[in-house]
């Protein structure tokens, strides 16, 4: 029994055997699946679905792995950025929400937002009774 598509054209369209079987594999994993295929099929397992697209060239391993590789890092460090962003993001809301708590308490206790700053009272109160002193 003849395999088709046949191994060298397979072999043509990857680095290695061990690449088509990868390939191969993963693809009818997905395709049994419920994966949508890329073409019209004459056989009925998975697996030889899979080999005829490859051999068609409409599934391809990933050309550059370095680029891949790449990717998935810039991925990872976006990711990264954005948790960082919104964790500061929350930090903000947090003491903004504590500062509103704060200046409603004042207000609950009559206190005028106008005397905030008692270190410039208690600073210049001194002063000026020196001078009065004299």
């Amino acid at each position: 029994m003849m395999l088709k598509p046949s191994i060298d054209v397979l072999l043509d369209k990857v680095d290695s055997k061990y690449s088509l079987v990868v390939l191969e594999a993963k693809r009818a994993h997905e395709l049994r699946d419920g994966e949508a295929a890329t073409q019209s099929f004459s056989s009925v397992k998975p697996t030889l679905q899979a080999l005829e697209e490859l051999a068609e060239g409409n599934v391809t391993i990933h050309p550059a792995p370095e680029a891949k590789r790449t990717a998935l890092k810039e991925k990872r460090e976006l990711e990264r950025l954005l948790k960082i962003e919104e964790e500061r993001k929350i930090k903000e809301q947090i003491a903004k929400e504590q500062a509103e708590e704060e200046a409603k308490q004042r207000k609950d206790k009559g206190v005028p937002q106008a005397a905030k700053a008692p270190v410039v009272e208690t600073v210049e109160a001194p002063i000026v009774k020196a001078v009065e002193g004299e």
